[in-house]
C-alpha cells in the first residue's frame, strides 16, 4: 500500500526575454497533487555563444524526459537519486556536444543545468554552472547550490583578503563559467547524495542568473511581502520588481517557485490571520501551476525541438 502523502506543493514557472535579443532560458516543472514528488529543471544558454537557446532546450528535454520516465516509481527514484541525475546531466551534455557536431553554427554552444528534486520533505538537486537555487525560511535566504563561476572564486579571494571588492567586481572575466554541459567534460558537478529536509512553509526557488539582478535581500522583501500567496502570484511579484528595475542589460529571467506545505499539520497549529468566505460546495480549486513542457524528435540525424506552453488547470 502507497504510504499517505504528508508533504505537498503549490509550484509555478515564470520566464522573461529580459532586454535580451533572444531567449536562452528554458525550464520544465512536474508537480502532481497526491504524488508527493516534484522536479523542476531549468538551463541557461551560454549567452553569446551560438545556439545557446538550443543547447538549453537540448539539456531540460533530456533532464525532465528521464526524470518523468522514472517518475512512476519514486522509492526507487529517491534510492538511485544521485546516480540518475548524474546520468542524465551526462546524456544530455552528449547530446549538446553531438548537436554542435552535425551543425556549424551550433559550435561553441552550452548551457547551465538545475533540477531540484522533491520527495514529500526532502530536496535533491543537480547543479552545473551558475543557475542558483534558493531557500526561504523563517525570513532568510540561503542560496543552497555551488556556484560553478569565476565570480565565486573571486568573492573568494575577497574574504581571505587576496583581493579588493571593487578589484573583483570589476574584474573583466567575472562572468565565465567554470563548468556547463558543452559536449565536453564536465568540470563540476554539484549533487547531493543526502537531502536537505524542508519544513512547512519552505519556499524553494530554481533561478537562471537573471534573477540576481535582484539583490538578495530584495528578493528576501518580495518574498515575505507575498509569504502567503500563491507561487503565481510571488512569480508575479518577483517578475514585476525586475521590471521596476528597468535595466537595460537585464538578462533573460527563468524561475520555478515551490511552496512547501504539510498537509498533515494539526489545525490547530495553522495561524489564519483572517477569514476568506468558504466556496460554494460545487466549486473546485484551479491550480496555479504553469508547466511548460519541452519535447524532442530525431530523423535523419538532425535534432528538432518543440516547446509546449500549458496551464495545468
Amino acid at each position: 500500500m502507497r504510504p499517505e502523502v504528508q508533504f505537498g506543493y503549490d509550484a509555478s514557472t515564470a520566464i522573461s526575454q529580459g532586454q535580451r535579443e533572444r531567449q536562452e532560458d528554458a525550464v520544465a516543472s512536474d508537480f502532481l497533487a497526491g504524488t508527493g514528488l516534484g522536479f523542476a529543471v531549468l538551463a541557461d544558454g551560454m549567452g553569446g555563444h551560438a545556439a545557446g537557446d538550443i543547447a538549453s532546450k537540448i539539456v531540460v528535454t533530456e533532464v525532465f524526459s528521464e526524470l518523468k520516465f522514472r517518475a512512476d516509481a519514486p522509492e526507487q527514484l529517491e534510492q538511485q537519486i544521485a546516480q540518475a541525475l548524474s546520468a542524465a546531466a551526462h546524456a544530455a551534455n552528449e547530446c549538446v556536444g553531438h548537436y554542435a557536431d552535425q551543425n556549424d553554427h551550433a559550435h561553441g554552444m552550452g548551457a547551465t543545468l538545475l533540477a531540484p528534486v522533491l520527495f514529500q520533505d526532502r530536496l535533491y538537486w543537480i547543479s552545473i554552472g551558475d543557475s542558483p537555487l534558493y531557500l526561504f525560511r523563517d525570513g532568510q535566504l540561503t542560496r543552497l547550490n555551488d556556484e560553478h563561476s569565476l565570480a565565486a572564486h573571486l568573492d573568494a579571494r575577497v574574504a581571505e583578503g587576496l583581493l579588493s571588492p571593487e578589484e573583483a567586481d570589476n574584474h573583466p572575466d567575472r562572468a565565465c563559467l567554470t563548468s556547463v554541459l558543452s559536449g565536453q567534460d564536465i568540470a563540476r558537478i554539484d549533487c547531493q547524495n543526502r537531502p536537505l529536509n524542508l519544513r512547512d512553509g519552505d519556499i524553494v526557488i530554481a533561478a537562471s542568473d537573471g534573477l540576481q539582478y535582484l539583490e538578495d535581500n530584495e528578493i528576501s522583501a518580495v518574498l515575505a511581502a507575498n509569504i502567503d500567496q500563491s507561487s503565481t502570484d510571488i512569480g508575479s511579484a518577483l517578475m514585476g520588481c525586475l521590471d521596476s528595475l528597468d535595466d537595460p542589460d537585464q538578462d533573460n529571467i527563468s524561475f520555478c517557485v515551490i511552496k512547501v506545505s504539510d498537509q498533515l499539520k494539526p489545525a490547530e497549529q495553522v495561524a489564519t490571520p483572517c477569514k476568506a468566505p468558504s466556496p460554494p460546495p460545487s466549486s473546485k480549486p484551479k491550480s496555479n501551476t504553469l508547466t511548460i513542457m519541452a519535447s524532442a524528435s530525431r530523423s535523419n540525424g538532425t535534432t528538432s525541438f518543440h516547446i509546449v506552453n500549458g496551464d495545468s488547470a
